[in-house]
């Protein structure tokens, strides 16, 4: 069983985390605010995992996420937050996050993404997919078939998910041929938007934010994507470096 650190400023949130994660028989401490939590770990003591909480008075999670990567690289750290945005998501796991769990969760959904990081294999996760979070709310995107070409056909990407109860369900993401056409038009001529690492990365993109909105696999194992929204654009922002075509319009 793992020694964990809760880092989060609401009393109750820090007790049921507590409680969920000893019943399992987890050694669990907690520490009420950044700097609290920030001193356990610069005390000298191993932690296999922290739960961190973004939003918190004086220091928000981010920041502590930063400071805690300068003391030990290699941490594990899961981010929570009920405020999720693509932003934050991206920072985080520039810094290292290995999940992002959304507020409200159960405790189900709690020890299953405590357990999928304590496995440790995220490492390899990512740097297979590299475009995005290998998990989120504690389901894991596992692998990936190749990406089906548009030929005015969608484009189709299969993934294998593995929930937080341990079950694996695949999901097929289908990004319409409208949809298809309007990243043509959004990212400069010289781009990726051909490129099937893009390609796949978007479809990633739009299974890992219906995990994150919704925390479950489609229930008939596909999503079908029909508009450009403003996450994707913001997405494509991020790993493209740069938005819309200067001057350009388009009707998406």
């Amino acid at each position: 069983m793992a020694r964990i650190l809760v880092i989060d400023d609401e009393h109750n949130i820090r007790l049921m985390v507590r409680l969920a994660l000893q019943h399992v028989g987890h050694t669990v401490e907690t520490a009420a605010d950044g700097p609290d939590g920030l001193s356990r770990l610069e005390g000298g003591q191993a932690w296999d995992l922290v739960l961190l909480d973004q939003r918190m008075p004086g220091m928000e999670g981010i920041e502590v996420l930063r400071r805690i990567r300068e003391v030990d690289p290699a941490a594990r750290v899961i981010m929570i937050t009920a405020f999720g945005t693509v932003d934050l998501a991206v920072n985080a796991m520039r810094l290292g996050a290995r999940d992002l769990l959304r507020k409200p969760f159960t405790a189900d959904m709690l020890r299953g993404a405590v357990a999928a990081v304590l496995q440790g294999d995220d490492d390899e996760a990512r740097a297979a997919h590299g475009l995005g979070l290998a998990t989120v709310n504690g389901f894991r995107v596992q692998a990936r078939d190749a990406i089906s070409p548009a030929d005015g056909a969608p484009r189709r990407q299969t993934f294998r998910v593995r929930t937080p109860s341990g079950e694996v369900a695949n999901c097929t993401v289908e990004l319409a041929p409208s949809l298809v056409q309007c990243v043509d038009a959004y990212v400069e001529p010289e781009g990726e938007a051909n490129g099937a690492a893009l390609w796949g990365g978007l479809c990633e993109e739009v299974l890992t934010n219906y995990l994150w909105q919704n925390a479950q696999v489609p229930t008939d194992g596909l999503l079908r994507a029909e508009d450009l929204t403003g996450a994707m654009r913001r997405w494509l922002d991020t790993v493209l470096g740069y938005g819309p075509v200067a001057g350009g319009s388009h009707a998406c």
